[in-house]
C-alpha cells in the first residue's frame, strides 16, 4: 500500500470538520511529512486565509499522523491521543491564501517516554511559512 493512499482518518484522533491535514506523504521513526489543500469553508479561514492557529494545529496532526502511521503499520498498536506541551520559537512569516497546499515536515528532535519534541517547516509552493519546535505529550487514551 501507498502511504499516500491511507485514510487520514485512521492515523490521527481528530474528525472532521477539525481535521488539517489531508494526506500523510511519508513517514519513517524521525521524520514526517503531510499536505493540506486549505478550502473555504476550513474552520480555521477568515478572509481567504489560513490563520496562525489552523498552521498550529496542522503541525500538532502532522505529529499525530506521524505516531499513528508508527502506531499501526510498525507496531500493531492503537492510535492515542496527543496533546500539545508547548511551542516554542513560533515565526509566521506569511498566512496561506484559500486555495494554497501546505506541505508540512516534521523532525524529532527528541522522545523521551511519552513526549516528542519536533522541529516543524510549513511550505506552500516551496515557500517557507512557519516554523516552531514543539512539544507533544501522548496520553493513555485510545481512539
Amino acid at each position: 500500500m501507498n502511504i499516500k493512499d491511507i485514510d487520514i482518518l485512521t492515523l490521527i484522533p481528530q474528525k472532521r470538520p477539525f481535521v488539517m491535514i489531508d494526506r500523510l506523504l511519508s513517514c519513517n521513526d524521525t521524520e514526517a511529512t503531510t499536505d493540506l489543500i486549505i478550502k473555504e469553508d476550513n474552520l480555521f479561514c477568515k478572509d481567504g486565509f489560513f490563520l496562525e492557529t489552523g498552521i498550529m494545529e496542522n503541525i500538532a496532526q502532522t505529529c499525530a499522523a506521524r505516531i499513528g502511521y508508527i502506531n499501526m503499520y510498525q507496531k500493531d498498536e492503537n492510535i492515542k491521543i496527543g496533546v500539545i506541551g508547548s511551542i516554542k520559537d513560533l515565526i509566521i512569516t506569511k498566512l496561506p491564501k484559500v486555495g494554497s497546499q501546505l506541505i508540512t515536515k516534521i523532525k524529532v528532535l527528541s522522545e523521551v517516554f511519552s513526549i516528542t519534541l519536533v522541529e516543524a517547516e510549513v511550505y506552500d509552493n516551496k515557500e517557507l511559512l512557519a516554523r516552531c519546535e514543539m512539544k507533544i505529550s501522548l496520553t493513555d487514551k485510545e481512539i
